[in-house]
C-alpha cells in the first residue's frame, strides 16, 4: 500500500507531498494542471527511465520518494529477503536524478539497479495508463483470473510444487545420462584393464617377495658351499671350533674353584659353546634346504616379468600400488552398474511425478473450463454498466504442453463493436477500453488475488453520466480489498472516493517565474465546490452544487 509520495524538482512540480488513503483516492484538476506530470514522477520510482530534461530547476537534483506499507505483502517480503535488502514492515523507495543526468535508485537507503527497482515495484503498484502494456494482455494474469474465480489457488500451488519436483527430476536424469555416457566411453577399456589385472591375481607384496626369492635362488650353489664349509669348520674339521672350545671349557672347569672369577668365565664360555652348537645345527639345516631350482626360477621370472610390465603400463612402482589401481578400476566399473540402477530409479520417479502432475493439471484445467462461461457473462454485463454496451470478452482455453501453470494456454479475446470478430486485446481495444475492461475483471477477483496498489489514469475516457457512476462504484468496491488511486475528470467517479486530491497551478507574483503545480487534500465542502465546477464550469449553479452534494452523500 502506498502511504506517501514525495516529489521534488520534477518538471513544474517544485515540491509536493501526498499521503494517500488506504482505500479509494481520486486526483482531479484542470487539464494541464500537472496530473499526468504527477504520474510521470510516480513512474520514476516504478523503474521508468528518465534524464535531466525532466528537472524543473537544472541546478538542483530531482527526488521522488514513495513510502509503502508491506507488512501484509508476502511476495514483497520474499523478494527483499532474496535480494538481501532490509525489511521492517515499511519500505521507502527513492529515485534521484542529478543535474548532470546521472540516475540513482535506493530501497531503504540501499542502492539498487533499475532492473531490481522494476522487479520490486511490479509487486507494489499496478499503474494503468492509456497505451501502456497492461498485465491484462499477459497470459499469466489471464490464467490467474480463471484460477482465482475457480478458488483453486491452493491446488495451483500444489501442482507447481509437483511440477518443480518434476523439473528437478528431469534435470537429474539428464545429468545422470550425461555422466553415464562419459563413464561408458571409458568403461570398456577399464573392464579390459581390470580383467587383465584380475587374471594376473597378484597379492600384496608379491613382486617384492618374488624378487628377493629369485635373488636367493640365483646364488644357491655358492650359498650352499659356504654353509657346508662353515658347518665343517665348526664341527668336524681338523681345527673344528666346537671341539676346541669344549677342551678349553674342561680346562677352565678344572680350575674354577681356585679363583673367584673363574666360575663366571666358565658360564660365559659355556654359553658361547651352546650358542655355537645352535649355529652349527642351523647351518646344517639351511644347507640342506638351499637347492638349485631352475623351474622355480623360471616361474618367478615369468611372474616378475608380468608384474613389471603391468606396473610400467599403469605407471606404478610396487605391488600394493598396482593393487590400489586395480581397486580403482573395479570401483569405476561398479559405478557404471550403480549409475544404471540410479538412472532407472530416477526415470521411474520422473514417470510417477509426471503422472501426478498430469492428474493435478487436469483438475486445474477442468475447473478453468467451468469458469469460462460465468466469467464471460459477468464481465460482459459489467462492460455494459461502464459504458461499453457493444463490447464482449471471449475466453479461449487451448491445450498445451505440461508447464509451470498446467496444461492450458489462456487467451482473452475482445470484440469492441459486436462484430463477431474476436481478436487479441492489443489489436482491438483502446487504452480507455482496456482500463475499463481491466477494472471489470479485477473487481471480480480482487478478494482472491494478492493485487498490488491499483492506479488508474484516464479510465474515464469517453464516458460520462451513468457509465461514469458505475465505474466509480466498481472502483469503490475494488478499494474494499485493495488500495485504489484514480486520476479522473468525472465527478461521478470522484464522489465515490474516500480521499479527494485537487491538483492546480499556482502563479508566482513574479511574472518572469514559471507556474508551479500544487496539490491539496479537499475537505467536504471543498469537494462539493470542485465537483460542482466539474459539472457546471467555473461558476457552478445551485443545481450543480446540489448534484455534487448528492453524489457525495
Amino acid at each position: 500500500m502506498l502511504l506517501r509520495l514525495f516529489v521534488q524538482n520534477y518538471a513544474i512540480i517544485d515540491e509536493i507531498e501526498i499521503g494517500f488513503s488506504p482505500q479509494f483516492s481520486v486526483i482531479t484538476g484542470e487539464t494541464g494542471a500537472g496530473k499526468s506530470i504527477l504520474m510521470g514522477a510516480l513512474g520514476l520510482i516504478l523503474g521508468e527511465r528518465a534524464d535531466a530534461s525532466v528537472l524543473g530547476d537544472k541546478t538542483k537534483k530531482l527526488v521522488v520518494e514513495g513510502q509503502f506499507d508491506i507488512s501484509q505483502k508476502k511476495a514483497v517480503l520474499q523478494w527483499l529477503d532474496a535480494e538481501e535488502l532490509d525489511q521492517d514492515g515499511e519500505l521507502i523507495i527513492r529515485r534521484e536524478i542529478a543535474a548532470a543526468g546521472k540516475s540513482r535508485a535506493f530501497v531503504n537507503d540501499t542502492p539498487v539497479t533499475l532492473s531490481q527497482l522494476q522487479q520490486l515495484c511490479s509487486l507494489l503498484v499496478d499503474l494503468h495508463q492509456q497505451f501502456d502494456t497492461l498485465s491484462l494482455e499477459e497470459t499469466e494474469f489471464q490464467r490467474e483470473v480463471l484460477d482465482a474465480l475457480a478458488g483453486q489457488l491452493p491446488l495451483l500451488e500444489q501442482y507447481r510444487s509437483c511440477y518443480r519436483s518434476l523439473v528437478q527430476l528431469r534435470q537429474t536424469v539428464v545429468t545422470l545420462t550425461e555422466q553415464k555416457r562419459k563413464l561408458e566411453a571409458q568403461a570398456e577399456y577399464d573392464r579390459f584393464q581390470l580383467d587383465e589385472l584380475d587374471e594376473a591375481a597378484f597379492f600384496s607384496g608379491e613382486l617384492e617377495a618374488a624378487s628377493a626369492e629369485l635373488k636367493t635362488l640365483g646364488h644357491s650353489e655358492s650359498i650352499r658351499t659356504m654353509l657346508q664349509h662353515l658347518s665343517f669348520s665348526l664341527l668336524t674339521g681338523e681345527e673344528a671350533l666346537l671341539p676346541a672350545i669344549k677342551l678349553l671349557l674342561n680346562e677352565l672347569a678344572s680350575q674354577k674353584e681356585f679363583h673367584a672369577e673363574l666360575p663366571s668365565l666358565e658360564e660365559r664360555l659355556r654359553a658361547t659353546y651352546v650358542e655355537m652348537q645352535d649355529v652349527a645345527r642351523d647351518l646344517e639345516r639351511l644347507s640342506e634346504r638351499v637347492q638349485h631350482q631352475p623351474d622355480r626360477m623360471q616361474q618367478l621370472n615369468d611372474r616378475l616379468s608380468l608384474g613389471y610390465r603391468l606396473c610400467k603400463k599403469h605407471q606404478v612402482n610396487t605391488t600394493d600400488e598396482l593393487l590400489s589401481f586395480q581397486q580403482s578400476l573395479r570401483d569405476k566399473c561398479k559405478a557404471v552398474i550403480d549409475m544404471d540402477q540410479e538412472l532407472a530409479a530416477q526415470q521411474k520417479a520422473v514417470q510417477q511425478t509426471e503422472q501426478k502432475a498430469i492428474e493435478l493439471a487436469t483438475q486445474l484445467s477442468t475447473a478453468r473450463k467451468k469458469q469460462i462461461a460465468p466469467l464471460e457473462k459477468k464481465v460482459n454485463a459489467l462492460l455494459k454498466q461502464v459504458g461499453m454496451p457493444a463490447a464482449q470478452l471471449q475466453v479461449q482455453l487451448a491445450s498445451a504442453q505440461l508447464g509451470r501453470d498446467g496444461i492450458d494456454e489462456v487467451a482473452f479475446l475482445f470484440d469492441a463493436n459486436r462484430s463477431g470478430q474476436f481478436q487479441s486485446l492489443r489489436k482491438v481495444a483502446s487504452g480507455g477500453e482496456l482500463s475499463r475492461l481491466m477494472l471489470c475483471i479485477k473487481s471480480l477477483v480482487a478478494a482472491s488475488l494478492d493485487l498490488p496498489t491499483l492506479i488508474f489514469d484516464e479510465i474515464d475516457t469517453g464516458i460520462s453520466g451513468e457509465a461514469a457512476r458505475q465505474v466509480g462504484l466498481l472502483l469503490n468496491e475494488l478499494a474494499a480489498s485493495r488500495q485504489v488511486i484514480c486520476i479522473t475528470h468525472q465527478p461521478q467517479i470522484a464522489g465515490k472516493a474516500q480521499s479527494h486530491f485537487f491538483v492546480y497551478k499556482q502563479l508566482s507574483k513574479d511574472p518572469r517565474a514559471a507556474a508551479i503545480t500544487r496539490i491539496k487534500l479537499l475537505q467536504k465542502e471543498e469537494r462539493i465546490d470542485v465537483m460542482a465546477r466539474m459539472l457546471g464550469g467555473d461558476q457552478p449553479s445551485e443545481a450543480a452544487l446540489a448534484n455534487a452534494r448528492e453524489m457525495l452523500s
